[in-house]
């Protein structure tokens, strides 16, 4: 079985505006600052992603565009509303529907799912601050994502 990657991030800083809807939440300064980092350092550390999942709220797509925009091209994307809010069972289903040929895949999602999802898949606690990218090795294959699934290879909070 090949290695696959998988690239579990938080979204970047939201903002809080009155009378939005928490899934309507947009970035705040410093989630537009953050972002651009975060792909910097993907694309610096060998790990821009063939495939990516998505939570289709407007600060994980956001946080999506201004990270992938430092790459030379844009993954396919599937927003996964699994990712939004959703049960660990939800986002390990999630994470099983990467393509088979993917080798490494990026989860944009929220906190305190992606912290949960983390430590079920690599059985080690990540700080999820914003913009905190948690980076996972396995060999066992996509569809076999559940608990003890891989090894978490490193974290990093992207600050721009």
């Amino acid at each position: 079985m090949t290695a696959q990657t998988l690239i579990v991030m938080r979204h970047a800083k939201s903002a809080w505006p009155d009378g939005v809807a928490d899934l309507e939440r947009p970035l705040n300064d410093r989630g537009r600052r953050d972002a651009p980092a975060a792909g910097r350092w993907l694309r610096e550390s060998g790990l821009v992603p063939d495939h990516v999942l998505c939570s289709p709220a407007l600060r994980t797509r956001q946080t999506l565009a201004l990270t992938g925009a430092e790459w030379e091209t844009m993954p396919p994307v599937i927003e996964d509303d699994r990712l939004y809010g959703e049960s660990l069972p939800g986002m390990l289903a999630a994470v099983r529907t990467a393509p088979p040929t993917a080798r490494t895949v990026l989860l944009v999602g929220h906190n305190p799912d992606v912290t949960t999802l983390v430590v079920a898949l690599a059985g080690e606690p990540v700080s999820f601050r914003t913009a905190t990218l948690a980076v996972l090795d396995s060999t066992a294959g996509w569809a076999a994502a559940d608990s003890g699934w891989g090894a978490l290879r490193t974290a990093h909070t992207a600050r721009g």
